[in-house]
């Protein structure tokens, strides 16, 4: 009865330790932090829009952001921006990676937090809650303040338009 009751206590303490071990790495959300976070605003009429920001890891290992929710929105999903053909378009990914000491610097036409089916219109100013999950389960609430961001394309067609008119 003894050898069965040693031989608990020893799983017992080995599942204890590996379950206490990442906990004593230290987690990846208090490792992580989210720099400048933002959501763009949508025009109305729009459900869809992007939240972007800097997540800078302070960890001497790599971490990953393997998803993201908030309340705004019907889905949340991690997405980059590729080039297929010549034709820009938006693809989820399975994580974002943000090397040891180092960052991951989402922004438009690239990595970015993606909201899809806005459950209400998002005015400048109003902060919308974001929460960030990380590979190994820990997660870190940010609030990001929602701008009107004028688009670079929308910049450069209207610069081309200016120009069409003018007489050199």
């Amino acid at each position: 009865m003894t050898t069965k009751f040693h031989s608990i206590r020893i799983i017992a303490c080995v599942l204890g330790t590996l379950i206490a071990a990442p906990v004593l790495a230290g987690p990846a959300a208090e490792s992580v932090s989210a720099n400048d976070p933002y959501v763009r605003m949508a025009p109305p009429g729009m459900t869809v829009t992007g939240s972007f920001m800097v997540l800078k890891n302070a960890d001497n290992k790599d971490h990953k952001l393997v998803k993201a929710e908030s309340p705004v929105a019907k889905v949340v999903e991690l997405h980059t921006h590729t080039n297929e053909g010549g034709v820009m378009k938006m693809r989820p990914v399975k994580d974002i990676e943000i090397k040891a000491q180092g960052e991951a610097v989402l922004k438009p036409g690239g990595l970015h937090v993606m909201l899809i089916g806005l459950k209400q219109e998002l005015k400048e100013g109003n902060n919308v809650p974001i929460t960030l999950t990380f590979e190994d389960g820990s997660s870190k609430k940010i609030e990001a303040p929602v701008r009107q961001i004028q688009t670079e394309m929308k910049m450069n067609m209207e610069m081309k338009h200016d120009h069409e008119g003018m007489k050199h």
